[in-house]
C-alpha cells in the first residue's frame, strides 16, 4: 500500500488531515477572515498568518481558490503536520507513538 494512503472510505482512499500555515501579503480585515472559519487568524505587522487543519488536498486547494477569489497575495503555504498514520496490520513501528 503507498506511504500517503491510510484507509479507505466509500471506495475512497482517506488520507489524514494536516496542520497547514497561510502566509498573506497584508492585515486581513474581519470581512475577509470570515472566509476563513475553520482557520486560526494571526495579524502581524504587514502580513495574516492562517493556521488550521485541512482535511486533505481538495481542502487546501479549496483555501488557495478562496485566497485568489479574494484577490490576496499568497506569500507561503507550509504543512507543519500531518496526523499519525494508523498503524497497518503487522506494521508494530507506529506502536506506541503518540
Amino acid at each position: 500500500m503507498p506511504p500517503h494512503s491510510v484507509g479507505r472510505q466509500n471506495d475512497r482512499v482517506a488520507a489524514p488531515a494536516s496542520l497547514y500555515r497561510i502566509r498573506i501579503k497584508g492585515r486581513l480585515g474581519a470581512t475577509a477572515r470570515s472566509a476563513f472559519p475553520s482557520m486560526s487568524c494571526e495579524l502581524m505587522r504587514s502580513e495574516t498568518v492562517l493556521t488550521g487543519w485541512l482535511e486533505d488536498q481538495a481542502a487546501v486547494f479549496g483555501v488557495l481558490a478562496q485566497i485568489e477569489g479574494l484577490g490576496l497575495q499568497l506569500l507561503e503555504l507550509r504543512q507543519i503536520q500531518a496526523s499519525p498514520r494508523l498503524p497497518e496490520s503487522g506494521d508494530d513501528r507506529s506502536q506506541d507513538r503518540v
